[in-house]
């Protein structure tokens, strides 16, 4: 999804017609001729490098235009799969609301696509969409069809925010933090807020823990990493500073849902980031003759819009929209970014870096704050200046730690 608008669909052809039979109700056979998984231990063979021209890319390998090529033909195939499958759920249930889950439902530009074409009346994505959120419709099925207990369906959001982990007391993240001879200073939650506001507005990059960890794949403000969208070099910060992963990866804004019409071309609720939506004609900056000529990854220098960090290079965004009755605390939060600077969108990002599993315990986030470019942490209601700390030796073992993505 992140790399697809750097590309041209020059490959959706050669999809159709060598590795994919898609009938026109979406169902569709794939030619393992062309892959490994089945039997082999990579994704593609011999006959998927053959027929697009090379090997795989090598993880850390410089991006080559054939990889955003083929990014783009993939992601063009892949919602026209999604929509086939989505107007023949309408034609032949009738049914006014659609549910996704599975990994490809993480695919929220697809999503996005699904919900411009007003199919249904609206449309949600499981917030755990992958794999791992099966584990949601097992315990359902067994309580429904062996406990014999009756399904209810609801107006609101059951999932609670998807915030359904585990969360941490003050006295314990106290305790840890003077183990740990970390500095900090303990504030009450109204002038927390203001303070991370102003830290932010002045181009801090923010570690936020607060609650219970989200269930899912994405941070939606209580494990989260956030900052200034208005920041054209935010974006590569948090990325390469801070994520340690590619550049061109775009960051979710996270806005407050009363706002989320003001910036992006969306009408309903996204509290999961499932959705991918247009940033507002008005909100987008005008280029030049010699910046619309750019291509490929050079598209990634120049500000798409007055929230850089947040607009991709196609205009679009993976929207959060905050709630006051589902995360209270980083909706004020938010509010009191707003009234400083007439902005209520933050980045948005999860609270790790590329390879490891989002910070779930106070350990985990200090260690993931001092091993990256953050400037400032918060958990709860404890604020860590990341100038104040102990110093530590130089740490690179994290390279050696995590896969390549």
């Amino acid at each position: 999804m992140g790399l697809a608008p750097y590309g041209e669909p020059r490959y959706v052809e050669l999809i159709f017609s060598h590795l994919l039979d898609m009938k026109p109700d979406g169902s569709f056979r794939l030619n393992l001729d062309y892959f490994n998984y089945a039997t082999g231990l990579t994704m593609t063979g011999p006959k998927f490098e053959e027929l697009f021209g090379g090997p795989a890319r090598q993880p850390e390998a410089p991006l080559t235009q054939r990889d955003m090529d083929l990014a783009r033909s993939i992601q063009v195939v892949t919602e026209e799969v999604v929509l086939r499958l989505a107007r023949t759920a309408r034609n032949e249930l009738g049914a006014e609301y659609l549910c996704m889950a599975g990994g490809v439902a993480l695919n929220c530009v697809a999503n996005g696509k699904v919900v411009q074409e007003n199919l249904f009346r609206d449309v949600w994505v499981q917030p755990a969409a992958g794999d791992a959120g099966g584990a949601i419709g097992a315990a359902l099925a067994a309580w429904h069809c062996y406990a014999q207990q009756p399904r209810h369906a609801a107006e609101a959001d059951l999932m609670r925010g998807s915030f359904l982990g585990p969360s941490f007391d003050c006295n314990y993240i106290r305790r840890f933090l003077e183990q740990a001879s970390a500095p900090y200073e303990r504030i009450d939650d109204d002038r927390l807020l203001i303070t991370v506001a102003e830290l932010m507005s002045r181009g801090a990059v923010v570690g936020w823990f607060q609650g219970r960890m989200e269930f899912g794949p994405r941070a939606l403000g209580n494990r989260s990493i956030i900052g200034d969208p208005r920041s054209p070099k935010m974006q590569s910060l948090m990325n390469l500073k801070i994520k340690y992963r590619e550049s061109f990866r775009p960051f979710a804004p996270a806005v407050l849902y009363e706002r989320v019409g003001d910036y992006f071309a969306l009408d309903r609720p996204s509290p999961y980031m499932a959705l991918v939506a247009p940033v507002r004609e008005r909100l987008r900056n005008q280029l030049s003759a010699e910046q619309e000529r750019l291509f490929g990854i050079d598209q990634l220098k120049i500000p798409r819009s007055t929230i850089p960090a947040v607009t991709h290079v196609d205009y679009s965004a993976r929207v959060q929209t905050v709630h006051q009755e589902t995360n209270p605390r980083f909706y004020q939060l938010l509010r009191r970014f707003e009234a400083l600077t007439g902005c209520a969108v933050v980045v948005n990002t999860s609270f790790n870096i590329r390879g490891e599993p989002i910070v779930c315990s106070p350990e985990e986030a200090y260690r993931c704050f001092m091993r990256t470019g953050i400037d400032y942490l918060v958990i709860e209601n404890f604020l860590l200046d990341k100038k104040m700390q102990p110093a530590v030796a130089p740490d690179d073992s994290w390279r050696r730690e995590i896969e390549a993505d």
